[in-house]
């Protein structure tokens, strides 16, 4: 029942059913609301501020980047009593990946002192961590896609929130993050260049129609490491693959070609570095009992390298190891003797002039702007920055970059590195059609990501 006076003091009585009041609520507000009132604009603010790490510069246009630049995501247990934390990366930081980053850095600030590529024109980026984790791309995505405002107003342009806040996105480094990611960036066709991830997979364009990448697919490789086995006579082999995307689909096609080619798989193990210590040590149980001498071992750099630790601790007979791209190149697994002879596919070395002098030019003032640089110079030098590490000797200024011995510094094979700086490269001349004329750049162009 609803009982209203209009002017004039003559009372009205209306009837209406429960499930019509709030309609009812509604248009009462919008017929009797005083013809100059005019409601107050409708806002909301983030609950917190965003703490993912990162690099970040501001420009004309930005350019996103996501690297897994640590290989684990916190685990924070929740009460469900108050606001659960904000999910953060831990455990050791990846040098390798963090080169990666800076290369994307360097390679936007070359691409601004240059008059021939986007003359006049600054592009900025915003680089974050994905923890090598999919939640976490996934909510690094979704950030590089709306922006890091705190508030939003309904009273302000929607061409304000209607456009991107990045043209394009480089990475990520793994398959199974890229593949979240081009699920999500694709359905607001965000383009996402990836120099890292291989999976087959990722070739449809039915299903990440804005993906696109510097590297080639893992069809290729699959094919040529069977070819190659077949060559060298090895017709009894194991096979060890990371429980991923990247393991699963490349191993799928590795199998299918050996089959063709008539070599013969004693065993098929995968293993990933978050499942269980049982699962890690039966697959290294299998490898030690095989009678098979030579393993087809497609792995991520991480997955090989706790791998290899858990088999260093009771040496299997000498192996003949057969690795897939994302590690057959790496030096870190120099240090391993079961390692030695091992042959594999990778990517063509490169140079890129100017690139570590670029990575050396870092001083203890310039790692303190950066969570992340801070984090990567306590870490090399064992010293806490002002200090932000506990129980750690604070730096004294002594330490010397050009006398580190890491990833991070060694660019004497720059082969992953130079295609993040190809795809960086690639974006920029997208945007540099879309936005420039034979002898002018409009900065003040408007556009959507598709359009790159």
């Amino acid at each position: 029942m609803l009982a209203f006076k209009m002017l004039g003091g003559t009372d009205y009585t209306m009837q209406f059913s429960s499930s019509l009041m709030p309609f009812v609520s509604m248009l009462w507000i919008t017929l009797f609301s005083p013809a100059g009132c005019k409601a107050d604009p409708v806002s909301c603010r983030l609950w917190a501020q965003s703490q993912l790490s990162g690099l970040s510069m501001n420009g004309d246009f930005v350019i996103g980047g996501v690297f897994s630049i640590h290989n684990y995501m916190r685990s924070e247990q929740n009460t469900y009593t108050g606001q659960p934390p904000q999910a953060q990366c831990s455990g050791s930081m990846d040098f390798r990946e963090l080169r990666f980053a800076r290369a994307m850095e360097f390679a936007i600030h070359e691409i601004n002192n240059r008059t021939d590529l986007l003359p006049g024109i600054m592009l900025g980026y915003q680089i974050r961590d994905s923890c090598a984790a999919v939640s976490m791309a996934i909510k690094v995505a979704f950030q590089l896609a709306n922006g890091v405002e705190s508030v939003f107003n309904d009273a302000d342009s929607c061409l304000k929130y209607s456009s991107a806040a990045v043209s394009a996105v480089v990475g990520e480094s793994g398959s199974t993050p890229s593949i979240s990611m081009a699920r999500m960036l694709g359905l607001f066709r965000i383009p996402l260049v990836s120099h890292y991830a291989t999976c087959a997979c990722l070739s449809d364009k039915r299903q990440y129609p804005a993906f696109f990448r510097t590297i080639p697919s893992d069809h290729h490789q699959a094919a040529a490491l069977a070819r190659m086995v077949k060559h060298f006579g090895w017709t009894w082999i194991g096979a060890v693959r990371s429980d991923t995307d990247y393991g699963n689909y490349g191993m799928a096609s590795f199998l299918k070609a050996a089959q063709e080619e008539g070599i013969c798989v004693e065993y098929s193990e995968s293993y990933y570095r978050t499942q269980p210590r049982s699962k890690l040590e039966r697959v290294a149980n299998v490898i030690r009992r095989s009678t098979a001498r030579v393993i087809v071992a497609f792995l991520a750099t991480g997955d090989m390298n706790i791998l290899l630790q858990e088999l260093a601790k009771q040496p299997p007979p000498p192996l003949q190891w057969i690795g897939s791209e994302n590690w057959i190149s790496h030096s870190e697994f120099l240090r391993f003797n079961m390692c030695a002879g091992a042959i594999g596919f990778g990517v063509p070395r490169s140079v890129i002039p100017g690139l570590r002098e670029f990575l050396l030019d870092l001083s203890p003032e310039q790692a303190l702007e950066s969570p992340l640089l801070t984090e990567f110079w306590e870490s090399s030098f064992s010293c806490s920055l002002k200090g932000s590490s506990e129980g750690a000797r604070e730096c004294d200024g002594s330490e010397d970059i050009r006398a580190l011995q890491n990833p991070y510094t060694d660019t004497s094979q720059l082969r992953i590195t130079n295609l993040v700086y190809k795809a960086t490269y690639a974006i920029a001349h997208a945007i540099h059609g879309v936005i420039c004329n034979d002898t002018y750049c409009n900065s003040t162009i408007k556009f959507t990501p598709w359009q790159v």
